[in-house]
């Protein structure tokens, strides 16, 4: 087995010297922590000024993502309103996300988020996917045509049962 140096100067397998989460997984766990300290802030709001106000935290997040993410975010946003208007827009992780009774349905990752050559659109167990012993649960966005936003609506609309 090969060892080499750490930073402290021992010497250890590559598994010994992990350095942790990337700078990309880092900043996704702060988003998160500001994500549940706003949901926290809005206790005691009315369940609609709530879902309102997430919504706004969603299109200001896909304001500031770079045009080709934000040009597919946006139209991701409408398909999923419109197929499934009783999902509740939230931020997960600093990502756009759609949720039933605050657990995460569905939600859409921009490539610049982990430094990817694609987006994502990905569904969580939550969704009503299940398609025999193994299905697809994310899928990579790179560009939308009418069907592939058909697939997407049809998608959602199955994932929310």
């Amino acid at each position: 087995m090969q060892h080499t140096k750490s930073p402290a100067g021992n010497s250890g397998t590559a598994a010994e010297q992990y350095d942790g989460f990337t700078a990309e997984e880092r900043a996704a766990m702060k988003e998160h922590a500001q994500d549940q300290k706003k949901a926290a802030a809005r206790r005691g709001s009315s369940r609609a000024e709530k879902e309102a106000a997430a919504e706004r935290d969603v299109l200001a997040k896909i304001a500031e993502m770079p045009e080709a993410d934000r040009v597919l975010a946006e139209r991701i946003h409408a398909i999923i309103k419109t197929a499934a208007p009783d999902l509740t827009p939230k931020l997960w992780y600093g990502m756009p996300a759609y949720a039933r009774d605050g657990k995460v349905l569905c939600h859409f990752q921009s490539a610049q988020k982990f430094k990817s050559r694609y987006a994502t659109l990905g569904f969580s167990d939550q969704a009503a996917l299940d398609d025999g012993a193994m299905w697809p649960a994310a899928y990579a966005l790179k560009e939308l045509t009418a069907a592939d936003e058909q697939r997407i609506s049809e998608l959602v609309k199955k994932a929310v049962g």
